[in-house]
């Protein structure tokens, strides 16, 4: 029985150095795959940052287009509409300044127009009355 007994030991510790390098290997194999894992993770990820970043970039470029558009056509409205008001109220300005030309101390301003007129007839009667007389 001894020789049964020698061998043992011997064989057993055989099957442990055996299993030392093996058991080695297979832990820095999961090792390594965990960190292939977690760079294949990261370096998704990354990727998925950078795109998703790229289609706000676009959709943000495409809607300042749209609110620049809008802006540009809302002034060129409005600078329409002051040209209109800019020459109305040159408008005003002359006739203010046409009536402040003709007012006079017998008539108050707002019928300046109308003596004037009358006036006139006044004098073409005169006139008509002189070339009857003449003829």
């Amino acid at each position: 029985m001894q020789p049964l007994a020698e061998t043992s030991p011997v064989h057993s510790r055989r099957t442990a150095v055996r299993n030392g390098p093996s058991v080695k290997w297979f832990l820095l194999f999961w090792i390594v795959m965990i960190g292939i894992g977690v760079y294949a993770v990261y370096s998704y990820t990354n990727h998925l940052k950078q795109q998703v970043l790229s289609e706000i970039s676009t959709q943000s470029q495409q809607q300042l287009t749209v609110l620049k558009t809008d802006y540009e056509s809302k002034i060129a409205v409005l600078t329409e509409e002051v040209k209109e008001l800019q020459n109305t109220v040159q408008s005003f300005n002359e006739l203010l300044t046409f009536t402040k030309d003709n007012a006079s101390a017998k008539t108050d301003n707002s019928n300046k127009l109308y003596t004037q007129l009358s006036e006139v007839r006044k004098q073409l009667e005169a006139l008509k009355k002189e070339m009857d007389l003449i003829k």
